[in-house]
């Protein structure tokens, strides 16, 4: 049994798994994400005919990182180096690509790690409980796919000042919408609002800041697939030097938990907007970089495994964003001798991938790494999530041009310095872990036992790694009663 999972209930797992069988539904492992070698032909066969977006319960065998959209089956990891014409250092810049998940992004993984482990227990009823995706943006769109391909009922829950694109998406979906106050930094106000949906037991909350699943899909399925990439570049004079996320919810820098064990030395740099310093200065505050929450420290987090804090400026985010989406800024670069082909593939960086691509830069500079060293990233989702942001960039700023071209390219890219960087002590990183008290025992009903329990590292390695072996267990045998 995982210790996430406190009950089995076997008259809700049949009468789950008898839905299944009718939707035509078989959950993937998360081994089978990790290594989609693992999946059966039978579902290869069904993979060919389905889009990447299409509302299809064997999409589900499409949350992982090597899709091939090509051949709408598999092939190697996705990722984007971004050239030394653009970061101007000498480390190699990885990011994976999270485009190429339904939903155009990454965070749909995380919503199946915390969905699918209640609902093959039993512990989640799709006949008698809503599902509540508490989000700044991304996830809870993943959550809303996840149940419409599971046959469950979702409730999105998002800041109104997020983009206009995912209300449009969440409500063409099926999805009940709650916005909730504020921007991307008002996660006070969408945990008050689960407080007040959790009165009515048929809610079931979850909350991608507490919940496990979120940070074990990406310590089991993301780091694995950046290892596999560095596995691959073929040098072994290379080293996996650092890796860069922004914390939002805490899940996608789990990552950087596995690679630790594989690269000891290697750096883990938790990223965040300079406009709510939280884990720098304790700060607070509203940015712009949508799809990374602020003010508090996330439940999930494995704060003593998190070597240094990156804040980047949200201004420099969006001037980057036209600088890589706008005709005269890919001329520029073009210009600088950057490819044809890697300039046709900046669209694919998003507002917070560009955040960890500045923060990886300044990653670089900080420990003055040189061409030995790889660091690594997450391009979260791609500017196809964010036309409407262009759109307001341009009445607000005007045409943008080459002039304008030259200034962002010298401004947030090349002179990024390292200025709001913090290489974390062991008491910085418990000061930020003693942060957790404020939001999680004395607001969210955590107990003070479990806090301190956080602070010793076989608490993570007992969660990340034997959690994942339970699930996959539990898939397995729901599988087999869904299959008759």
């Amino acid at each position: 049994m995982a210790s996430i999972i406190k009950s089995i209930n076997p008259s809700v797992v049949r009468r789950t798994a008898a839905r299944c069988r009718a939707r035509g539904v078989v959950i993937p492992t998360f081994a089978q994400l990790r290594d989609p070698s693992r999946i059966p032909q039978s579902v290869r066969s069904r993979l060919r005919g389905v889009r990447l977006w299409d509302v299809d319960p064997v999409n589900l065998f499409r949350i992982t990182w090597k899709n091939d959209v090509r051949t709408g089956l598999y092939g190697g990891v996705n990722f984007l180096e971004i050239p030394p014409e653009i970061t101007g250092v000498r480390a190699r810049v990885i990011g994976l690509v999270g485009s190429y998940f339904p939903t155009g992004a990454h965070k749909v993984g995380a919503a199946f790690g915390c969905l699918v482990p209640r609902l093959v227990s039993g512990e989640f009823d799709p006949e008698s409980h809503r599902a509540v995706w508490p989000s700044t943006g991304n996830f809870c769109r993943g959550g809303a796919f996840d149940c419409a391909l599971l046959g469950c009922t979702p409730i999105a829950i998002l800041p109104e000042e997020m983009s206009r694109e995912r209300f449009e998406w969440l409500r063409e979906i099926g999805a009940t919408v709650i916005a909730t106050p504020g921007s991307e930094s008002n996660v006070k106000e969408i945990y008050d609002k689960c407080w007040e949906l959790r009165r009515d037991p048929a809610n079931v909350i979850f909350n991608q800041f507490e919940e496990f699943g979120n940070p074990i899909f990406h310590y089991s399925v993301t780091g694995p697939a950046i290892e596999e990439v560095f596995e691959g570049l073929g040098d072994r004079r290379l080293r996996a030097a650092a890796y860069v996320s922004a914390t939002g919810s805490a899940g996608t820098i789990a990552a950087g938990d596995y690679l630790k064990t594989k690269h000891p030395h290697l750096k883990v740099v938790a990223t965040e907007a300079l406009q709510c310093p939280t884990l720098l200065q304790n700060g607070f505050g509203a940015h712009r970089i949508e799809g990374i929450g602020d003010k508090h420290v996330p439940w999930v987090h494995n704060v003593r495994n998190t070597d240094a804090v990156a804040a980047i400026d949200d201004e420099d985010c969006m001037r980057i964003v036209r600088l890589f989406n706008e005709p005269a800024g890919v001329a520029y670069l073009r210009s600088l001798g950057v490819p044809a082909r890697r300039l046709a593939r900046l669209p694919l960086l998003g507002i917070s991938g560009v955040c960890n691509l500045l923060a990886a830069v300044k990653t670089a500079k900080y420990f003055e790494l040189d061409g030995r060293d790889v660091v690594f990233t997450v391009f979260t989702d791609s500017m196809q999530l964010y036309q409407s942001r262009l759109a307001e960039l341009r009445r607000e700023r005007g045409a943008y041009t080459g002039r304008a071209a030259v200034a962002d390219f010298a401004g947030p890219v090349r002179s990024q310095s390292v200025a709001y960087f913090k290489e974390l002590t062991h008491a910085d990183r418990k000061a930020i872990h003693n942060l957790k008290y404020y939001t999680w025992v004395e607001q969210q009903g955590k107990s003070v036992e479990e806090l301190n329990a956080q602070w010793d590292p076989q608490y993570w390695s007992s969660m990340f790694e034997g959690e994942v072996a339970a699930f996959d267990r539990l898939i397995g045998a729901f599988n087999r009663k869904a299959a008759g």
